[in-house]
């Protein structure tokens, strides 16, 4: 789970906005953010589950507001302890702390994260328990019209504690669709000399379908503690009819986890702040911080969340056409009209010529020969790449849990 597309995505800006908060809440007056009220913390995210795997721990630093990549806070020693004298030990790898070994979270055991960095700081968490196990039982996909008119596919998760006990739930989701390039031909063009193209019958089959994977980015939260059952049915996506991701195939798999009262507050604050419009506006975050303390210097800023929760997934499929009629297929990623191009090389000519933007094109990736000749002087038809090639940007490897 690449850090971008997890909740701290959200909180390397906004986080800066929480320490803003320290000089600039209750403001009423404008007030223009500068670079340098920037004050560096530590962001923590740790979600361990009851599932048998190597847990993952990140562990960044706040962002200034100019800066595009994340600052990863490398040489920390993280161990997570349980109140039964149990250690997990954690390994940096690749930006990511992971477990040295396999292990789960149980019921009706304490664990405390601790992370001790490189200049000697010294973080704790509260101690914290696995809430009830409510696996997700389903995830339905039906045609609405959403708040904005706009029809399409809503998916949503389910589940069910006829206990009471669950009631605060957060959602990701994994969606993978297939592609198929509109303009793939069993025809391509090589380039055989600086005038010069050849057409062969040899392309290759494989650059025609492609399937795409992306993880959710939102914070997505519900509790069912005010409703008479801890029943839910909850909207995790909406797809418009029109996106080119449910064009063929479509898949989701929906995770749910099940986290205690706490927990929930702090992503929904998170998601809350996240979509404010202004970090000037009316609802001020004031100082937001979550169960993790510096105890090395108990003025130290520290961000994030330790989090134990149990998980539970559902994966479903479904085509385009299970939902609407063919005819309104959408459109590809890219627009692909062919473009017509005079191969010749002539200069100032009426038409112009197109043979170097051929030659250029075909050399730099570009551009995918369609239809044409090859001799010079005739019309060459092109397309962009990605038309006649989906692996340009995606991957023709078809997932292990794919079914037709």
């Amino acid at each position: 789970m690449h850090f971008k597309t997890d909740i701290i995505k959200h909180s390397n800006k906004i986080i800066l906005f929480f320490l803003l908060s320290f000089f600039i809440s209750s403001c009423s007056e404008s007030y223009n953010l500068q670079t340098d009220t920037y004050e560096e913390a530590i962001v923590i995210e740790a979600t361990l589950t009851n599932e048998l795997k190597k847990q993952e721990i990140k562990i960044t630093k706040t962002s200034r507001f100019e800066d595009t990549d994340v600052a990863v806070e490398t040489g920390a020693n993280v161990v997570v302890k349980d109140n039964l004298n149990n250690e997990y030990l954690f390994t940096e790898k690749s930006g990511v702390y992971v477990s040295e070994s396999e292990f789960e979270v149980v019921a009706n055991r304490q664990y405390t994260l601790e992370v001790k960095t490189k200049d000697g700081k010294v973080y704790r968490s509260s101690s914290e328990t696995l809430p009830t196990v409510t696996p997700i039982t389903d995830v339905t996909a039906s045609v609405v019209v959403n708040s904005k008119n706009e029809t399409g596919v809503q998916l949503n998760a389910n589940s069910y504690d006829p206990n009471r006990t669950s009631n605060y739930y957060r959602y990701e989701y994994e969606e993978t669709y297939k592609l198929v390039a509109p303009k793939w031909t069993n025809d391509r063009a090589t380039v055989t000399g600086p005038k010069s193209i050849r057409i062969d019958d040899d392309n290759d089959p494989a650059k025609k379908i492609c399937y795409s994977t992306q993880k959710s980015t939102d914070i997505i939260v519900t509790s069912t503690n005010n409703l008479t059952e801890d029943r839910v049915n909850f909207p995790v996506r909406f797809i418009k009819e029109n996106d080119y991701k449910i064009a063929q195939r479509y898949s989701i798999l929906v995770r749910q986890y099940v986290e205690n009262k706490a927990a929930y507050t702090f992503h929904k604050t998170m998601k809350e702040i996240s979509s404010s419009s202004s970090v000037l506006s009316p609802k001020q975050p004031g100082v937001f911080s979550g169960n993790i303390r510096c105890i090395s210097n108990v003025d130290e800023k520290v961000m994030g969340y330790f989090d134990i929760a149990t998980v539970s997934s559902k994966r479903i499929f479904f085509n385009y056409t299970d939902f609407f009629p063919p005819t309104n297929n959408p459109a590809y990623i890219n627009a692909c009209e062919p473009m017509k191009l005079n191969f010749c090389f002539a200069l100032n000519s009426t038409p112009a010529c197109d043979g170097y933007t051929v030659i250029s094109g075909l050399q730099g990736g570009g551009l995918l020969y369609y239809a044409g000749d090859a001799d010079e002087g005739s019309t060459i038809i092109m397309v962009e790449t990605p038309c006649g090639d989906c692996t340009s940007f995606s991957s023709n490897i078809i997932p292990s849990f794919w079914k037709e």
